[in-house]
């Protein structure tokens, strides 16, 4: 995961995996929201409001089923960072190499859980993304989160500033790079909700079906049965 610190520099810290890393943290966030029972694996405060406003209405179960993902975000920055101590100084592998490779298999397994199970998909969901935003912080060099994009667009719009009355190289490029993770993120996000709306218009139609079929088979009966 890392590369010598020369020239090059790390490779946690590589355009190209921040790349990969933002689309996993947007395809992880429109997931749970879209097809997990419209609950945030990324955005902790949005499921913190959500949750006031049902124990507001007294609507525990509702509550609970919000709680849990922050609950659960909270865990995996903790384990983390506990990961990152015990092998930091592990000449085998790197400690990011073992974050990425709790993230696949966790997901894996979220991808065979049944929608009865949701609350415990986003639990799992959220684990992951707190593992991947607290284990990678910077792109180039500069802090950046993979799994959400308030930082990301503040810290754009500061080298915006900076760089249109100075006119550094250093803050454009900066900024290029902030809001194209912000992109990339959006895109993804994107993507997910058009496949999820459209898979809606499918369960739907193919919930229509039995009653059309029905209605048909009705109709040929009835022309049978019909006396001449």
């Amino acid at each position: 995961m890392e590369k010598s610190m020369g020239t090059r520099g790390q490779m946690s810290e590589a355009v190209s995996t921040g790349i990969f890393l933002t689309l996993s943290g947007g395809f992880q966030d429109a997931y749970t929201y879209y097809c997990r029972g419209n609950v945030f694996a990324n955005a902790q405060t949005g499921n913190i409001v959500l949750m006031g406003s049902h124990l507001a209405a007294r609507e525990w179960n509702l509550a609970v089923r919000y709680l849990a993902p922050v609950l659960a975000f909270a865990c995996g920055v903790y384990m983390a960072e506990h990961v990152k101590r015990l092998h930091r100084q592990d000449r085998r592998f790197h400690w990011r190499q073992l974050i990425v490779a709790i993230e696949i298999i966790l997901l894996f397994v979220v991808g065979f859980l049944p929608q009865d199970m949701n609350m415990a998909a986003n639990i799992i969901v959220s684990f992951v993304c707190a593992l991947q935003v607290n284990a990678f912080r910077k792109i180039k060099g500069s802090p950046y989160a993979t799994t959400m994009c308030i930082g990301n667009l503040r810290s754009a719009t500061e080298n915006l500033y900076w760089y249109r009355h100075t006119g550094k190289k250093d803050h454009r490029d900066k900024c290029i790079r902030y809001y194209g993770v912000i992109g990339i993120f959006g895109q993804c996000t994107y993507s997910l909700s058009q496949g999820a709306h459209h898979m809606g218009q499918l369960r739907a139609s193919a919930g229509q079906l039995p009653d059309h079929v029905c209605e048909r088979r009705y109709r040929r009966r009835a022309q049978v049965e019909a006396p001449l």
